[in-house]
């Protein structure tokens, strides 16, 4: 084939969140972020994985990904979506069985006039500043919110990828003060939060990125593969460059094969300089600029084998240290991903 393939492995994804649904007690329940089309791996594919491992509770950025959903999924496991009830979106909402995060009072206030008696959440503001509603606000409406008798509060945290960082408790402490002794289940915890512990796991958790193989679950399994076919292979003499701006030079006569994939494809320029590719355990370093469709790699050392592929992610090079190679984050690799791969599920190889 002349495209790159993305292997996804949903067994990999669901053992992923019954490991992270073990973390808690019986009595918490383990949900599942499924945002930006799941986490780039195809929102219909994980949602159904979700669902028979166990899944009840999905969230979504917005009504349109969660409209999405119901239609996959079907009408029975609850759908909360973050951006809350938007100017528009109260159509999508009521058709699809949808729960709004109710993030301000403009919010409650078009929830209450267009969707009375509908299903709704609040997501709460304990310091991060981005969504949700601040101590102050909630305090002048939360009796008003409360007879109506949400089903849900929720917060998130900042900065629980780093588990000794005093913002985590500080977060919990207002947490607790907003919410304590209110009858309505409670949600702080996503994949970092899960794993600071039990107190942070209140009533729901809603593990995200560590479903798909990404830290702070250093447990997870790898859950995505990508190869690359190979289109050309030449032999290169010492003092000759490759790619743009001729900003790899030969320091030995090598081979060099062409890959068909590059930036278009999710693959970052900034990848380049550190960043391998594999032919079984053999490493074959990326040289040249990454560009659009193409990628340069050095496969001198095979010895004149010629895969017909290479792998990008795999086993060896996961998400996270593609995503250190590229001064980014996994969640923006994995995201990133475009559309011309040929995608298919089943066990990496």
């Amino acid at each position: 084939m002349s495209t790159a393939s993305l292997t996804i492995d949903l067994d990999a994804l669901t053992t992923n969140w019954r490991m992270l649904d073990s973390v808690s007690s019986d009595r918490v329940e383990t949900g599942a972020a499924v945002k930006a089309n799941g986490y780039g791996l195809g929102l219909g594919p994980v949602a159904k994985a979700l669902v028979s491992a166990g899944v009840r509770r999905f969230f979504v950025a917005v009504a349109e990904e969660g409209a999405e959903l119901r239609r996959a999924i079907g009408p029975d496991p609850e759908i909360s979506v973050f951006s809350g009830h938007m100017q528009g979106d109260t159509d999508l909402l009521a058709q699809h069985g949808l729960t709004p995060m109710i993030n301000s009072a403009d919010q409650l206030v078009r929830q209450f006039e267009t969707l009375p008696g509908q299903p709704f959440g609040v997501q709460l503001d304990s310091g991060m500043n981005r969504l949700g509603m601040e101590p102050a606000e909630w305090d002048s409406l939360r009796d008003i919110t409360m007879s109506q008798e949400p089903t849900l509060l929720m917060s998130h945290l900042a900065c629980a990828d780093e588990p000794g960082h005093p913002m985590n408790y500080r977060q919990l402490q207002t947490f607790r003060g907003m919410t304590d002794g209110l009858p309505v289940r409670r949600s702080l915890a996503a994949t970092g939060g899960i794993l600071l512990g039990p107190e942070y796991h209140f009533d729901v958790t809603r593990p995200g990125v560590g479903l798909y193989g990404g830290m702070p679950f250093e447990e997870a399994r790898p859950v995505v593969q990508i190869d690359l076919p190979i289109i050309q292979t030449r032999e290169v003499d010492t003092g000759e460059a490759a790619g743009y701006g001729n900003t790899w030079t030969a320091t030995r006569p090598s081979i060099i094969a062409t890959l068909a994939a590059g930036y278009a494809d999710g693959i970052h320029r900034l990848l380049g300089p550190k960043t391998k590719l594999y032919a079984g355990e053999v490493a074959c370093p990326i040289v040249g600029r990454i560009s659009m469709d193409l990628i340069t790699a050095d496969i001198t050392d095979l010895d004149g084998y010629v895969p017909d592929s290479l792998s990008l992610l795999n086993s060896a090079q996961t998400v996270d240290i593609l995503a250190d190679n590229a001064d980014t984050i996994g969640y923006e690799i994995l995201t990133s991903l475009g559309q011309r791969y040929a995608r298919r599920y089943g066990a990496l190889t």
